[in-house]
């Protein structure tokens, strides 16, 4: 079982989705969760649910684009908890269109959110981090960033380059016990997918070995691995979970 008591987490983008599910994850095991999103509301919800599990949470709004409110963010973080022990960069957009289409604002919001706010949120953390000589970051990734898709180069830059950031920062940050490692999804049942016509979605289940969509707690388990003592050996990895999409 794994035991996440005094320990402290942050989150981004959870107020839901695979977010929502990484923090109910990690409060379930014990974890106290401040949950960061750009909706303030959503965030709220998700420290509500997370209340019920006998964990507490901390629900903030910031735009994790911006270094500054990135600093005032974790800044407030510490004054709640004096360690952050755990940072799951999950927030993440998309702005979907074919290059040739493809706006300049397309790409910057894209690379700004995805990217920069992962550099961003690892900045500021580790050197807590650092300092307490302990620390496990968990960035998600996709398997866009692996394979690329037609209409998602902004995307899948994104994600390619969160999977070349930890390793990188892996290997800087494995002397101070800091471990860095990505997940990398695949089809996941989300709000956006149930609203698909059935002969899509059927579609993006053949292109999956194990023939089914995978869920947000899937993800939430591989953190939860990464996170704990028993994946304290782990680092600059990345992790699929994608019924076996992506296969090297």
């Amino acid at each position: 079982m794994i035991d996440l008591k005094e320990k402290t987490a942050v989150v981004t983008g959870a107020g839901q989705g695979i977010g929502r599910d990484i923090v109910l994850a990690l409060g379930r095991r014990g974890a106290d969760v401040a949950v960061i999103d750009v909706n303030l509301e959503t965030a709220e919800e998700t420290v509500s649910l997370l209340e019920k599990s006998g964990s507490k949470g901390l629900a903030l709004r910031c735009d994790i684009a911006d270094y500054s409110k990135v600093q005032d963010c974790v800044k407030e973080i510490l004054g709640w908890r004096e360690q952050i022990h755990f940072l799951i960069n999950n927030a993440g957009i998309t702005r979907d269109n074919l290059l040739l289409r493809m706006g300049e604002d397309e790409w910057k919001k894209v690379i700004d959110i995805n990217l920069t706010g992962t550099f961003n949120m690892t900045k500021v953390v580790s050197k807590h981090m650092f300092k307490k000589r302990f620390g496990r970051i968990v960035s998600i990734a996709s398997v866009i960033g692996q394979m690329g898709n037609a209409g998602q180069s902004n995307y899948a830059a994104s994600k390619a380059g969160i999977i070349g950031f930890s390793k990188s920062v892996a290997k800087e940050f494995a002397p101070r016990n800091v471990t860095v490692n990505a997940i990398a999804p695949g089809f996941i049942e989300t709000a956006m997918t149930s609203v698909l016509p059935e002969e899509v979605q059927e579609g993006m289940r053949r292109m999956i070995p194990l023939g089914k969509f995978g869920t947000g707690e899937d993800v939430a388990n591989i953190v939860l691995f990464l996170v704990s003592e028993l994946g304290s050996y782990v680092t600059g990895q990345v992790i699929n979970c994608d019924g076996g999409m992506v296969m090297s």
